[in-house]
């Protein structure tokens, strides 16, 4: 402990001898600017002893230069170090012209304890003088670089810009521009250096980026060459020193200048150029790459803006229409060239809330509007609500058509049942058989509907379950035909299925309901009578039924309506021949449940056509041939 005392007074006591004997005057100032050490040249620069100054200030700062001072102390206190000309007082008044180097004091903790300033005297006036003028004239110059620089927004030119200026600045004789890539740079702007050095990596730690990094400043000076032999810039001949300069973006390392000089000396003033142009630089490139940022968010949102299946209009101050997407001219049929500079085709909401509208086409939209208060305009947002809007329709129309379809058997029911239970002895052995027979009917009626509602919610569910196995179709037309033409002394029905049709692959049970709803409509909607003709072929590996009827027919634009949940062909036919709008639904599922489809086509003559495919066994791949495979819609 006592070696470790000794040690630390005798580095003290050195470090007071090289302050005492140094030949710059150093000032040291605690962090309230009163002297704490204050040399022997200082005393011999400024004319004073140090024991008039020390535990006060120095009266050295002229008024018209405080503001510089106090921005150098900032720039200290928040890292780095600061060289810079200026001026200061002696003690009788006069004003030297001096180079301070101004850098901070602080604990080996990192704690600021005061400022270290280091003073030059100028001795030679000429000198001096052309120095200033000549910082003038580049400090001018610099002012139109940084113009042009910043003219400039694609960021590759910025980068070759700010080399080239920097070596125009410095007399160097080449110049380059690094980015800082995580742990390694890159040479991204080059000056008067080998085209193909464009691109060249080196290891960030072992740079003199590295090392600029690690000492907290903003520019180092390195020469050689020796110490420059390994760097990737001794491709330029002569290379003997070089000054780097880190370039910040939005307060961040973003890369760095190299200014290098082979032919030419560099100077504090050059240091001080590139830390300056180094500055503006990083502003250069910060606006070139916000300016990137922009253009590629300007085409993602024009991207999205026409790739929207939404229509999407903007719409300035005055309501006129500045922008109509793609998808908005699809929605309206109305072109952007027919509605630029015009308002709208439609009524508006109030903002925030929704306006459902339907246009001449019976189109329906629902319609939002939201203001960009930043500019005044206003985005329209519409989408085609025409399906759901008939979906709520429909299922509006099905609520009102099932309470009527089960309305008027359950009537009848409850009356001829409170018949019988009031006058059953009154009522003759023919009577009361005919009122169990009209209940019996109406509750087979009820029977049938709940089927239906129960068959559509699990084909909309996609819960129908069929087996897919070879059976015969011919016995199953047979069987769902026989006895038909006994029902009716209007209708003549008609079978013709070919001898040897092959057997196909499906359900029979799901089949036995498709033909008896094809057959139930068939009767249905002739009520005039006429025809009802069921035939089946083959056609390739398929084998084809058909069921035609003289009757209604169906309109072209209904013929893929009505295979959809609660539709008929046309609105008055709920009235008219009751329903409500499941059996085609229920039809077309169980076709395509087992691997098949059906489709209505107009009969010859007048009539429909309702044409029912299935797979000839033997023409589905091995999967499905298993017996009693189970496959769900």
């Amino acid at each position: 402990m006592g070696d470790t005392r000794a040690q630390d007074a005798d580095g003290d006591e050195i470090a007071r001898a090289v302050v005492a004997s140094s030949p710059d005057a150093i000032v040291a100032l605690d962090r309230d600017l009163a002297v704490l050490s204050w040399n022997a040249a200082a005393e011999r620069l400024f004319g004073w002893p140090a024991e008039e100054l020390l535990g006060r200030r120095a009266p050295l700062v002229p008024a018209e230069l405080m503001a510089e001072h106090n921005a150098v102390l900032e720039r200290v206190r928040t890292g780095g170090s600061v060289s810079l000309r200026t001026r200061r007082f002696h003690r009788d008044g006069r004003l030297l012209d001096l180079r301070v180097d101004t850098s901070a004091l602080r604990t080996a903790a990192g704690a600021l304890l005061g400022y270290v300033n280091v003073f030059h005297s100028t001795q030679d006036d000429d000198v001096a003088r052309g120095r200033v003028v000549r910082r003038a004239r580049l400090v001018n110059r610099l002012t139109d670089v940084v113009g042009d620089i910043n003219a400039e927004l694609d960021l590759p030119l910025v980068l070759d810009r700010i080399a080239a200026s920097l070596a125009e600045l410095t007399g160097a004789d080449a110049g380059g521009f690094v980015s800082i890539e995580g742990e390694h740079l890159r040479l991204v702007g080059v000056h008067e250096l080998p085209e193909s050095m464009r691109g060249t990596t080196a290891d960030l730690h072992t740079s003199l980026v590295g090392k600029l990094l690690r000492t907290g400043k903003t520019v180092l000076l390195e020469t050689g060459p020796e110490g420059l032999q390994d760097l990737i810039w001794a491709q330029l001949p002569g290379l003997h020193t070089i000054a780097v300069g880190i370039a910040a973006v939005g307060g961040r390392p973003y890369g760095a200048l190299y200014a290098l000089f082979a032919t030419h000396k560099a100077s504090h003033l050059e240091l001080e150029l590139l830390e300056l142009l180094a500055g503006h630089a990083g502003i250069a490139v910060g606006n070139a790459m916000a300016y990137q940022d922009a253009v590629r968010q300007r085409a993602h949102e024009r991207a999205v803006f026409d790739a929207s299946a939404d229509g999407i209009a903007v719409l300035d101050e005055a309501g006129r229409v500045i922008q109509w997407n793609p998808a908005a001219a699809e929605l309206t049929g109305l072109r952007a060239y027919e509605l630029i500079g015009g308002p709208p085709p439609f009524p508006l909401p109030a903002l925030g809330e929704k306006l459902t509208i339907q246009l001449s086409s019976g189109r329906w939209l629902d319609v939002l509007s939201a203001e960009i208060q930043e500019t005044g305009e206003s985005v329209i947002d519409f989408r085609d609500v025409t399906r759901a809007k008939e979906l709520e329709e429909a299922k509006d129309l099905f609520l009102a058509t099932t309470s009527h379809e089960l309305r008027t058997p359950i009537t009848i029911v409850q009356g001829f049942a409170s018949t019988l239970d009031s006058r059953w002895d009154n009522l003759a052995d023919g009577e009361r058989r005919a009122a169990v027979h009209t209940i019996a009917e109406r509750a087979r009626s009820l029977g049938q509907l709940m089927d239906h509602l129960l068959l559509g919610a699990r084909a909309g569910a996609d819960e129908l379950k069929v087996k897919v196995e070879a059976f015969d179709l011919a016995e199953r037309v047979r069987v769902a035909t026989l006895g038909l033409p006994v029902l009716s002394d209007r209708h003549r029905v008609e079978v013709d299925i070919p001898v040897g049709l092959p057997p196909v692959y499906g359900d029979a049970l799901a089949t036995d309901i498709v033909l008896g709803q094809l057959l139930e409509n068939a009767f249905k909607y002739s009520p005039d009578g006429g025809l009802i003709r069921v035939e089946a072929w083959t056609e390739d590996d398929l084998v084809v039924l058909v069921v035609d009827d003289e009757g209604v027919g169906i309109a072209p634009a209904d013929r893929e309506r009505v295979f959809e949940r609660f539709v008929q062909a046309d609105s008055g036919n709920r009235r008219r021949f009751g329903g409500v709008g499941l059996g085609l639904y229920i039809v077309r599922s169980l076709a395509r449940a087992q691997g098949g489809d059906v489709c209505a086509l107009p009969r010859p003559g007048g009539g429909t056509r309702m044409r029912v495919v299935l797979a000839a066994a033997g023409s589905l791949p091995d999967s499905t041939h298993r017996r009693g495979n189970e496959v769900a819609t």
